[in-house]
Order: structure tokens, then C-alpha cells, then sequence
């Protein structure tokens, strides 16, 4: 499928909104403390947060420049706020309010006339007229002045990054990290959102992509900050339809309880705090009424710091599993009663959510696993798990080591307690839900089928998750799809299916994702491959993982024509030989100038040669004549293609002799490699390499570090697929026979009796049929 990594608008519909757009204000705020911020109309918000410290502050952020969404949607950068006027009705509940010190306050970072960098604050309350919680506020860019009180500082409007209110709870104290008296719960309605003035628009991208038949996925942690509008806004335009995976997360759903240590943890039983609830709320509502379905994800992932030590999953040596990130999250142990209690608390009130919006109870698991640490020890021994395995289970010290039958009876076990703690939580959906409910199961393969650790599958794709344990089987496998392991993509592909049994009917696809923009290109390139891939096996449900990294390096998938481009082939031989008096011609472009001086440049514009024939010679007969016009109609003249053998050029061993392992060089291992391309080079030291689409199947001999391999399948157009990726700095070589793909030249086939009888040989042009390898 064709896509594009657009970077930037250039000529694509786009429309005006005007500037402080409701829908594209953002929250921040440090931890522990959550907010949210939510459209409640055209021209109004919501801010909703939750606090526990004395020095917690949340900002409502405008930036001038448009770092969040796709190129093709975002809004435009302008820093000259000159001649621009914000009008809002502010309306608070709770927060210091509008005439109190440390009340809101407007903070604009950007530079002075000079262009120095400056931040300026302007209290709010200085340009309101009505209550401290109720106001209507007025900001003349050009007239504003830093200060607590007026007269103050003007301000340099032309040249803002970017500007945010401060929202704090009574008691607030800069950078205290006392806690406060009891957790602080607030709101802030801003409404009315006018801009008025010279600069009081903004051009904003309004590409709407034809749908394409993917969908999207998406996380709680990584849109917390964003109004869901926004969110749904670059989905519909970049044509995504259907429904949403939306994982809820692990670090910011949650509501936080103060414990009797004065740390902070996961309340229990298991609650949203607030900023959340509000949130997904207007997700669900608004995806509802814009004809998307959503995919609630849970996962048994918590950020470490709110989790009690008690639910930790933990190595032989009771250190807690403790994920890649920074700050790490951890993993909740399937074994601890208290963890997947409030897991199945969570599960609920999302299921609640979504039948509010009248959305469809759709519930995902998402990747619940053992975990493994970087030193192969699996985290099977936290108190609940150990006592569930008999008290003292064997200690597998080294996951990636061969194991003896005492170890993998205790993965089995493992597994057994993953699948009913799962078929726990799927319970726990279905009676919320009262009717019709549709749970998933997200499982990454690279982690739990790594062919590193061949036993760990034992725990972490237990048979107890096999049809019908679930509506619905979700793989992801991007580790592999972006490092192009498609070998053991495919293993896994083959084992989940013959473990698990699911139909293509009932599996889905994640593809995805780009941790680091500069692998942009190589990898959403594999991404859009795997899509096509996964459709090509059957897989009609592909969800693109994740929208942050979408909007970041542009990715654009585009939908197919109305009807597919195609290079109608069939794979049939000519029917005659072709004889000495047969004519082959290889062609190249090559563009040359003539300098002043009299020398050339020259250009090779093709790296392959193109291949010419006439064949009419080889007719040697009414008969094969008669043949040669029946086999012209069925390929309607030049419109389909077909096989034929050069006489001259058909072999990898030389010309035309007979192929052994060793003739072509396909490539150096990588150990992560699995396809190799046949090719044929012709020259020494800088060859002429010729991609070989149609060999010859039975004659195809293969040499992996010059030894010979059976284990590989022929895959389309000359690509060869090997079961197991061959080991690093192996040279992979092949022999093999060819054929030639070509095409009648013109639309018509003059041969005329009388000369075919006096001798004369009819012309029977064809040309070589360019193909994408």
C-alpha cells in the first residue's frame, strides 16, 4: 500500500479557526498530580484536577507553534500576538481564586524586543471584571502588563512561544513537596473563547484522507495532556474508521490514596481520579456520536511508584520487575488477590464509561505476562506466586538456559495461573457489561515467543488462553517487524495458531511502533508492509500503534484506488523454442551531454538492462503459426504478460550452464535477515546486478556459509524465504534457472501467408516486463 511521511503542508486543504481554538489547549503538570482538560463546546473547556502537594501546580498551555498534531492538521506557527484580544468567562471551583496571591496567573514565555529570552506574569485578575470565580476577562496583547499589580511591565506581544495559567489549590506553596491537608479536587470552566484583532485567526490543515481500511491505536499516557476533540479530529482526517484501541495506560488513570507512611499509592478498592473520569467520558461520547467504536485496554502494567509493594511481581532474588522505562513502571503479580481485585475495579467503571456513551462493552487485556528481566530471570516469586506454586518453587536463575523438567513444570504452572487470572477479568467484564461484550486478548510475540528463551511461552501463551477463551486474538510484533525478523514473525504467526487455535477470522493486527523519529523512514516503511502483509493473510482488523508517533514523523497512509493498479501476468511459458535466428537485445537509458570541450557526461538512468526479442524466427511451421496467433488472443496482444527462456541467458552458472549452491551471492546474514532476493550479477568489480522474478522452482539450489539448506519456501517474484533466519555473516548464494518476463510489443501481429510459405519468418516482438522484486 502506498504511504507518505508528510512534513509539512504544501497545498493541501486547509481552513481558519480562530486562535485559542478550545480544542487545541493543553494540561501539564508534575506527578504525582493529574489533570485534564476537556472541549464542553465550540468555544469552551474544562480543566479537572487532582492534587497532593502543597507545591503541585497545572498549567492550561497555548503553544504558538503546533507540535502535536499531523502536519497535515496542524495549525499554524505565529508568535505575533500584536493587535490580538482574548476574551473568556472564567468560572473556577475550588482553585486559589482570581484575587488571591498565586491565583491564576498568565505566564508568556518568549523573547523582548531585543529578542532576549523573557517570561512575563500577568494576573488575571487585573483585567477581569465580576467575581473571583466568575469573571469575564479581557487580554489585550498589545496593552498587557507583567505584575501583581497595574501599573506594570508591558510585555513584547510579537514574539511568544508560548503562554499558560497557573492552577493551584489553597495552601499552595512554591516548590513545597508538603503534602496537603487531604487531596485537592478542582475545576476551571473557561468559556465564551473569543479572539478578536489583527492576528485573531490561524490557517489550519483540513486534509480529510479517504478511508483506507485501518484503524487506529491509542494511549491514555500518551494523550492525557490533549482534548480528546483534538485526538478524534486527526483519526477521522487521516481515515481511520471503524474503532479505536484505546489503552488506558498505567500511570495517570488512577486515583491516588495518601498511605499511613505519608506515600502515595493506588487507592484500593480501585478508583479514577477524576481528570480521568472526565476525560474518557467526552472520548467515549464524542467517538460515539462521530461513528467510532472504542477498545478499552487494561493492562497489568503500573507505574512503579504507585504500586504496593505486595502486587510486584519478583526475580528468585525479590528484586521487583521493573520495566525499560524511565521512571519504570512494574508488573502486577496474577498470583496477588489485592492486585487483580482492583484491576477487575478498574475493568468495571470503564465498562460503565462506555455503556454511558452507549458505545459497545469492548474490553482489551493487554499483554498480561511474566515478566523477564534484561538478565534472563523470570519474576515468578512474589510472596502470592510462591505460595501458589507450592511455597518453594524451583529457582530458574537463567530463563535464556536449558531447563530442566522441574522448570518448565513451574512455567506450566505459571501459565495455568496467568490464564485463569485473565479468565478472571474476562468475567468480571461480562457481568458488568449484563449483555453483549466483546473481550480481547493483546499478546506481543517477541517477548514471549523470543527464541532466546524457547521455554518462556510455557508461562506466557498458556493453553488456557486458547479458543474460546476469547472473542477476539490480538498480536503485535513491531520489535520484529521494524528490525525485519520476518522469519520469526512468521514462526510465531504459526506456533500462536496451532497453541491457540483462533481463526484469521478472530485475530487482529498491531503494527507499529517508532521509538526514535530517526528511524522514521526505514521503519514505517516495514509498518506499512506489515499492514499489507496482514491483510494478504486474512487479518481485516490492522490497528496502527500509535498515534503520537503518526502525527510526529507524518506518517500518511493512503487509501488503494477504486480499483487496484495492476500487471495482468500469466505464468505460462512461450510454447516454442527459440531457435539461433531468434534476436535478443539488452537495453539501457544512459543520458549524455556533450561539453564544449568535446567530453561526455554520462548518466545511467536504469540499473537494469531491458530485454528485446523477436521470436518470429523459431516458427517453423502453419501449425506452430497457427498456435503463435491463438496464443497472441489469449493474451490479448500486450496486455498480459508471460514467461519465456532466453537461449542465451537462463542459468546463475554463467550463461546458460548448470546451477550449483554457489554461483550467486544473495547477501551477507545479518542473523535477523530471513528473505533474500534472487539476483544475478554480471561483471566484477562493481557488477550489474539483474533481480530474478521468475526462476525456475525445481532447479533452484541454495548454500548458507557454503553448505547446502532445504530449509527455505520460494516466495513471489524470486524472494527467497528461509524458516529461520541464517546466522550472522553467513553468505547466502543460490543457483538456479530463469525465465524472463515479457509482453507482446505492439497491439498487433502481422504475419502473411504467402511470405511465411516463400520462407520469410513473420516479426514477433516482445519486450522484458519490468518487475517490482
Amino acid at each position: 500500500m502506498a504511504f507518505w511521511l508528510a512534513r509539512e503542508r504544501r497545498a493541501q486543504e486547509s481552513t481558519f479557526i480562530q486562535r485559542f481554538d478550545p480544542r487545541f489547549w493543553t494540561v501539564n503538570f508534575p506527578r504525582p498530580a493529574m489533570a485534564s482538560v476537556v472541549t464542553t463546546g465550540p468555544d469552551s473547556l474544562r480543566v479537572d484536577l487532582e492534587l497532593h502537594h502543597a507545591g503541585e501546580l497545572v498549567g492550561l498551555i497555548w503553544e504558538s507553534a503546533d507540535t502535536l498534531d499531523h502536519p497535515l492538521l496542524a495549525y499554524q506557527t505565529d508568535r505575533d500576538y500584536a493587535r490580538t484580544t482574548l476574551r473568556f468567562r472564567w468560572q473556577s471551583d475550588g482553585v486559589i481564586a482570581l484575587d488571591q496571591p498565586n491565583g491564576p496567573t498568565l505566564t508568556i514565555e518568549g523573547r523582548d524586543a531585543a529578542g532576549l529570552p523573557r517570561t512575563w506574569y500577568i494576573r488575571l485578575w487585573n483585567y477581569a471584571q465580576g467575581t473571583p470565580t466568575d469573571a469575564r476577562i479581557s487580554l489585550p496583547f498589545s496593552a498587557l502588563e507583567s505584575g501583581y499589580g497595574l501599573p506594570g511591565e508591558p510585555i513584547h506581544p510579537s514574539d511568544i512561544d508560548r503562554m499558560f495559567i497557573s492552577l493551584v489549590a489553597p495552601g499552595f506553596v512554591w516548590g513545597s513537596t508538603a503534602p496537603l491537608p487531604a487531596r485537592f479536587d478542582g475545576s476551571v470552566t473557561m468559556s465564551e473563547i473569543a479572539a478578536d484583532g489583527a492576528r485573531a485567526m490561524l490557517e489550519l490543515g483540513d486534509v480529510l484522507v479517504p478511508p483506507h481500511g485501518e484503524r487506529m491505536a491509542t494511549a491514555y499516557d500518551d494523550a492525557y495532556n490533549q482534548t480528546p476533540a483534538r485526538l478524534l479530529r486527526t483519526v477521522t482526517g487521516l481515515g481511520y474508521r471503524g474503532d479505536i484501541v484505546h489503552y488506558v495506560g498505567m500511570s495517570h488513570f488512577m486515583r491516588l490514596a495518601r498511605q499511613s507512611d505519608g506515600g502515595l499509592l493506588v487507592s484500593a478498592p480501585g478508583e479514577l481520579c477524576e481528570p480521568a473520569v472526565v476525560w474518557h467520558r467526552n472520548l467515549f461520547a464524542l467517538a460515539q456520536a462521530g461513528g467510532f467504536e472504542v477498545i478499552a485496554s487494561l493492562s497489568y502494567e503500573l507505574f512503579d511508584a504507585y504500586c504496593p509493594e505486595s502486587w510486584k511481581q519478583r526475580t528468585a532474588s525479590g528484586a521487583p520487575a521493573l520495566t525499560g522505562w524511565m521512571p519504570p513502571s512494574t508488573l502486577l503479580s496474577p498470583a496477588n488477590p489485592q492486585a487483580m481485585g482492583w484491576l477487575g475495579d478498574v475493568a468495571r467503571i470503564f465498562v460503565a464509561l462506555l455503556q454511558d456513551a452507549e458505545l459497545p462493552v469492548r474490553f482489551q487485556i493487554g499483554e498480561p505476562w511474566w515478566w523477564v528481566t534484561p538478565a534472563r530471570q523470570i519474576c515468578l516469586y512474589d510472596d502470592a506466586a510462591k505460595a501458589a506454586f507450592g511455597g518453594n518453587p524451583p529457582v530458574i536463575g537463567n530463563i535464556a538456559a536449558p531447563l530442566d523438567a522441574a522448570a518448565t513444570s513451574l512455567l506450566d504452572a505459571a501459565g495455568a495461573l496467568l490464564a485463569q487470572s485473565t479468565a478472571a477479568l474476562t468475567a468480571v467484564v461480562r457481568a458488568a457489561a449484563q449483555g453483549p461484550s466483546e473481550v480481547l486478548l493483546l499478546a506481543f510475540t517477541p517477548t514471549i515467543l523470543d527464541p532466546a528463551t524457547p521455554e518462556l511461552y510455557r508461562a506466557n501463551l498458556p493453553t488456557g488462553w486458547a479458543a474460546p477463551a476469547f472473542d477476539r486474538l490480538q498480536l503485535e510484533d513491531y520489535d520484529w517487524l521494524t528490525a525485519g525478523a520476518d522469519a520469526a514473525r512468521r514462526a510465531a504467526y504459526a506456533l500462536v495458531d496451532t497453541r491457540l487455535g483462533y481463526p484469521l477470522t478472530d485475530q487482529d493486527y498491531l503494527a507499529g511502533f517508532v521509538l526514535d523519529p530517526a528511524d522514521a523512514d526505514v521503519m514505517w516503511a516495514r509498518i506499512d508492509s506489515g499492514l499489507g502483509e496482514a491483510a494478504a493473510r486474512g487479518i481485516t482488523r490492522r490497528y496502527v500503534w500509535a498515534l503520537p508517533q503518526v502525527n510526529r514523523d507524518g506518517y500518511t497512509r493512503l487509501a488503494p484506488p477504486p480499483e487496484q493498479a495492476m500487471d495482468p501476468f500469466d505464468n505460462v511459458l512461450y510454447p516454442f523454442a527459440l531457435g539461433r535466428s531468434a534476436s535478443v537485445a539488452p537495453e539501457f537509458s544512459t543520458s549524455i551531454a556533450i561539453t564544449a570541450s568535446g567530453h561526455e557526461r554520462r548518466n545511467s538512468l536504469w540499473s537494469d538492462a531491458r530485454l528485446h526479442f523477436d521470436v518470429g524466427p523459431g516458427i517453423r511451421s502453419e501449425e506452430e503459426l497457427s498456435e503463435l496467433i491463438a496464443f497472441f488472443r489469449a493474451r490479448r496482444g500486450p496486455a498480459r504478460g508471460f514467461r519465456i527462456m532466453d537461449p542465451f541467458d537462463n542459468s546463475s552458472n554463467g550463461m546458460t550452464g548448470v546451477p550449483t549452491m554457489l554461483d550467486q551471492l544473495l547477501g551477507i546474514a545479518d542473523g535477523v535477515r530471513a528473505d533474500f532476493q534472487l539476483v544475478k550479477s554480471y561483471g566484477g568489480a562493481e557488477p550489474q546486478v539483474r533481480p530474478i522474478t521468475r526462476p525456475r522452482a525445481e532447479t533452484l539450489v541454495v548454500s548458507v556459509g557454503g553448505a547446502a539448506s532445504t530449509a527455505w519456501t520460494l516466495g513471489e517474484k524470486g524472494t527467497l524465504r528461509f524458516l529461520t533466519a541464517p546466522p550472522a555473516g553467513a553468505e547466502v548464494r543460490a543457483g538456479f534457472r530463469f525465465d524472463v518476463p515479457v509482453r507482446f510489443a505492439e497491439d498487433r501481429l502481422d504475419v502473411a501467408a504467402v511470405n511465411f510459405a516463400a520462407g520469410e519468418a513473420p516479426s514477433v516482438p516482445l519486450i522484458e516486463i519490468r518487475e517490482s522484486a
